[in-house]
């Protein structure tokens, strides 16, 4: 059974969703506040973990990075009544793979949390690796290296680099980049993937590997070009 670490300070929203949640067939674990939740992921060690932003003491983006810290694979799904584009792009940019606002219907949430572990599954079967002008790209560990120097990225990074390498010459709108990587159409596309891209070759540019093979595709996107 597939164990859900639910992360809210409001027991009426903890308990709310745990039984949508149980009713799915999945055993949930709750935390009151970002405290609590670091020390449930190492205790529990939890499939997927749903976090609310507004706590109080550790907000969820902070916890989310953290998380991030201790299990770069570990889904998390992000759970805010804010609506601001920012809020959203932001939960993203720390670690989060997928955010819900409330409220929410049930069917949805469950349906997110599948889709999470869904993911999270088809990477660990992968047994992927491989090498494009210096740049070495191991799916299976999660890892990236330019001429053996281990490239820090974050999920998201690995995730983003990782969709361009495997389409050399491709080109992706950030719509289409967004859809594929977190897994919903959203408000601030733009900005959440440019960040990305942005980060993605400064580290690149910083192991050594010059010019980066992300391009832009002015007034569409990105790709990746593997004889840049």
């Amino acid at each position: 059974m597939k164990r859900v670490l639910v992360v809210d300070d409001e027991a009426k929203m903890r308990n709310l969703i745990r039984i949508y949640l149980q009713s799915a067939g999945f055993s949930v674990v709750e935390a009151t506040d970002g405290q609590e939740a670091l020390r449930q992921v190492e205790a529990s060690r939890p499939h997927v973990v749903i976090l609310d932003i507004m706590m109080p003491g550790l907000n969820g983006f902070y916890v989310c990075t953290r998380i991030r810290d201790m299990s770069a694979s570990l889904p998390i799904l992000m759970l805010t009544a804010r609506t601001e584009v920012e809020d959203r792009v932001s939960g993203l940019t720390h670690g989060a793979d997928d955010y819900l606002t409330k409220p929410f219907d049930g069917r949805e949430l469950v349906a997110r949390v599948h889709a999470l572990l869904r993911r999270s599954a088809q990477e660990e079967d992968e047994q992927l690796a491989f090498d494009l002008m210096g740049l070495r790209i191991d799916v299976k560990g999660r890892s990236v290296a330019v001429d053996k120097s281990h490239v820090p990225l974050t999920p998201k990074e690995f995730d983003l680099l990782l969709e361009l390498a495997r389409h050399p010459g491709r080109t992706f709108s950030r719509e289409e980049l967004v859809d594929r990587i977190w897994s919903r159409d959203y408000e601030g596309a733009d900005r959440a993937v440019d960040s990305h891209v942005k980060n993605i070759r400064e580290k690149l540019r910083h192991a050594g590997l010059e010019p980066s093979p992300v391009k832009t595709v002015w007034g569409i996107g990105y790709r990746f070009e593997a004889d840049s």
